[in-house]
């Protein structure tokens, strides 16, 4: 049995009976019953995935994996390849808005080579875990092989095993890799069966022109590849990338070790979705922390099931969306675990 099968085996339904017992925790605290709106959603669906009726505030970790991709000599995004490495340097130095917006929040990230083309021997502060040097140009054949997903797939399992060995309990994606919308408008359209078009936006702000572009560019990749939708690995080989299949992997991983994961912006949508097709109990596992900008990514989450916790017009990634969920995701459980009952604090309850 390969490793992708033996995680996938891992993987719990939720038991609902901690549902049960939250909600009827969170129906006695000192507020009209469901007045917290989302943030009593969040305690139930956390103190769900862990099992525990008091479950302890989580030791929270985003990881931000880079790719790079050979499909963005195309012409498809408004930033040269260079800026990815330059990116992964300004991640290490922590001064990028990941590193601004998890400090706020509380949370270490985890800064992965997946397949940046780019040497980064000796660089420390990072994880050295390269499949490839940046993935094929998917218009004129498969951006990896089957062999190389996989691999990009285990790099998520494995550090989602290795990461909650060091007790951590509350994991989140980022990403970054100059020309990844284009993979990600590929997996969305392949996977959800909708229209290139209608699931492909500017990425980091392409003109009219270049975007007429890009939807020809990912029309032709889904073309020549013809990727299957019910293959999860088999979208990720043909039309994925590096970054986008350690998320999926992250995303299996946290789920098979009981863990809840926290599921960025668009291009981390993509590899939820790729997880999802792999295996869809891995949805009960994730939050999708923001509404995307790109248009893209609502047919994802439909698809999966999954309501983004914030729309603030963001599109960045890295993880930053990771970072400002778990805020509210924490404030939800800070509730579940501290607020008084009504006859903690000896006031009159609601009435029938």
């Amino acid at each position: 049995m390969s490793r992708i099968d033996e995680t996938v085996k891992k993987i719990k339904p939720i038991d609902r009976s901690f549902h049960e017992k939250a909600q009827a925790r969170l129906d006695i605290l000192t507020k009209p019953q469901g007045s917290l709106g989302r943030l009593e959603e969040f305690a139930m669906r956390l103190v769900g995935i862990y099992r525990s009726e008091m479950p302890e505030l989580p030791r929270k970790i985003i990881f931000t994996f880079a790719g790079d991709h050979g499909v963005a000599s195309a012409g498809v995004s408004a930033f040269p390849k260079e800026v990815t490495p330059q990116m992964v340097f300004n991640f290490i130095r922590g001064g990028a808005g990941i590193n601004v917006l998890a400090r706020q929040a509380g949370a270490d990230v985890a800064v992965v080579d997946a397949g940046v083309d780019f040497d980064f021997e000796g660089a420390e502060g990072m994880h050295h875990m390269k499949v490839v040097r940046g993935t094929k140009n998917m218009i004129e054949g498969p951006a990896m092989s089957r062999e190389e997903a996989e691999k990009c797939l285990e790099l998520g399992i494995t550090l989602a095993s290795e990461y909650k060995a060091k007790g951590y309990t509350l994991m989140g994606t980022g990403d970054m890799g100059i020309g990844n919308t284009t993979p990600s408008s590929a997996i969305c359209s392949c996977i959800t069966g909708l229209p290139v078009r209608e699931v492909t936006g500017r990425g980091t702000g392409i003109d009219d022109k270049t975007l007429e572009g890009k939807i020809g560019v990912i029309e032709k990749a889904l073309e020549v590849n013809k990727p299957d939708p019910s293959d999860g690995l088999d979208v990720l080989s043909k039309v994925g990338g590096a970054e986008i299949g350690a998320i999926a992997g992250l995303c299996l991983g946290a789920a098979a070790e009981g863990l809840p994961v926290v599921v960025d912006g668009f291009i981390s949508t993509a590899g939820a979705l790729i997880a999802y097709a792999i295996e869809p109990r891995v949805a009960e596992y994730m939050f999708s922390a923001h509404r995307s900008v790109e248009i893209g990514q609502g047919a994802m989450l439909r698809k999966m099931g999954l309501e983004p916790i914030v729309d603030l017009g963001m599109r960045l990634g890295e993880g930053t969306g990771s970072a400002l969920a778990m805020m509210l995701m924490e404030s939800g459980l800070r509730i579940y675990r501290e607020m008084a009952t009504f006859a903690d604090a000896g006031v009159s309850g609601q009435e029938g």
